[in-house]
């Protein structure tokens, strides 16, 4: 695949466009186990 003149735009794009989609799972991942720990917590705590 021929990038031309516009290579480094097209590739650095690419990239930060990935880093920001790892970061968003990570972060996603991060608070769903955060919020399914609260969330036994409460229930244990109350039911």
């Amino acid at each position: 695949m021929d990038l031309g003149r516009y290579a480094a735009e097209v590739i650095s794009a690419w990239g930060v466009s990935l880093a920001l989609l790892a970061a968003l799972v990570w972060w996603s991942v991060r608070r769903d186990r955060r919020v399914r720990a609260e969330l036994e917590r409460t229930e244990r705590d109350h039911g």
